[in-house]
């Protein structure tokens, strides 16, 4: 039996081109506190929360308006045992039209029941998409406070 990856999903009333930006403005929903770029294939960028989280992540697929993977490439969590977990993980974002709205398919690829940091990363997901990406694609301003970042 395959291990079900961390995975959610919602809807939106705005466009997929929308979305899809929203997604790409990685700092507006996620952190502030992120070094390189977020929008191309083979991009790479960096994200920090104090000594908690470091991931290091790449564009390996883009597809406009549709899907973007990445793929984390390094990683540090301090607050489990293996602080690696998420290295060769896969963050995947589909976007799809569903009769006249917007569906955000969010996928964590690795992030399974078994993974130590499984409570912990998912409920950050969660909050993360559920409600700072979800707000920034609505209201276009996330919902990331500086004492997350």
């Amino acid at each position: 039996m395959k291990k079900q990856s961390f995975t959610l999903s919602f809807f939106a009333d705005e466009t997929p081109e929308k979305v899809f930006d929203a997604i790409n403005n990685v700092r507006g929903w996620w952190t502030p506190n992120l070094e390189g770029s977020t929008h191309k294939l083979n991009d790479e960028f960096e994200v920090r929360f104090g000594d908690v989280h470091y991931s290091k992540q790449k564009l390996i697929e883009v597809v406009p308006n549709k899907k973007v993977i990445w793929l984390v490439v390094d990683s540090k969590l301090s607050f489990v045992s293996n602080q690696r977990e998420w290295e060769n993980t896969r963050i995947i974002f589909e976007v799809t039209s569903v009769e006249g709205k917007t569906k955000v398919q969010f996928t964590h690829e690795g992030l399974v029941r078994e993974v130590e940091c499984y409570d912990a990363c998912s409920d950050a997901w969660s909050g993360y998409i559920l409600g700072s990406l979800r707000h920034l694609i609505s209201t276009e301003k996330g919902q990331i406070s500086m004492a997350n970042a």
